[in-house]
């Protein structure tokens, strides 16, 4: 695992947080109705689980391999 796959898994786990942000902020009607909590530790969690699929499946733009 280099430098660059650190990098790479990195950058995805980071648009993963902001996909999982933004998708559950969007099940709710109002910005007050938002349950903060809920909101970060989903995030945090879809983060977790990109860089564990990184490091379990490689990435493509690190030189390393990916299932399909």
């Amino acid at each position: 695992m280099t430098k660059d796959f650190w990098i790479a898994a990195l950058i995805r786990a980071v648009r993963t947080i902001a996909q999982t942000a933004v998708a559950t902020i969007g099940t709710t009607a109002v910005i007050e109705d938002v349950n903060w909590l809920v909101v970060g530790s989903s995030a945090l969690l879809a983060g977790v689980l990109s860089i564990l699929t990184s490091i379990a499946t490689g990435l493509p733009e690190a030189g390393g391999e990916e299932d399909e």
